[in-house]
């Protein structure tokens, strides 16, 4: 079974579990933080995935850096997936979470990428299209690439926008080939 099927069926669980403790407002704030642990931490994607490591010690690890802070159902299901030999699907159970909790409270996710870091009424502008556009809250990120030249790639789900200088020199370079 793929990663990403795993991690879903572990995201849908874990959420049933956290609406029936009413919790579910505090593991998304706990998945967030362990996705921003495991995004700067390359390591520790390393450790949880590699099958050499003993289960105990994965189980160690992970109550070291979360246990104080995240909430105890988190904390138990870290041990399932420990125990399960499912530790490197972790990061991937976490981002797929995140995507349900949204889902379930109709928030729409939309990355900027931009040449320059946006504007704070530039970023209210394209939430509001956005929001516009689905009917829904939205959480926008902004993420920088230089070699853009201008402009922005707007990426709302499987559907972008490319209005990037670099964009467009990309289909006038491909027009005059044809």
């Amino acid at each position: 079974m793929s990663e990403f099927r795993v991690a879903s069926r572990y995201a849908k669980s874990l959420i049933d579990l956290a609406r029936e403790q009413n919790a579910l407002d505090a593991i998304y704030a706990d998945m967030l933080q362990v996705i921003e642990v495991i995004k700067s931490n390359s390591q520790l994607q390393a450790v949880l995935k590699n099958p050499i490591i003993k289960l105990d010690k994965k189980e160690s690890i992970l109550s070291n850096i979360f246990g104080k802070s995240a909430h105890p159902v988190l904390l138990s299901f870290f041990k399932l997936l420990v125990e399960k030999g499912r530790a490197g699907v972790l990061f991937a159970t976490a981002k797929e979470f995140i995507v349900e909790f949204n889902q379930e409270r109709g928030i729409v996710e939309a990355s900027v990428l931009s040449a320059v870091p946006l504007s704070s009424e530039q970023k209210e502008q394209i939430i509001s299209i956005v929001k516009e556009e689905y009917g829904s809250e939205v959480i926008l990120v902004n993420e920088i690439d230089a070699e853009l030249i201008g402009g922005f790639i707007l990426t709302v789900g499987d559907r972008q926008v490319d209005a990037s200088i670099a964009g467009k020199l990309n289909r006038l370079e491909q027009h005059f080939l044809k």
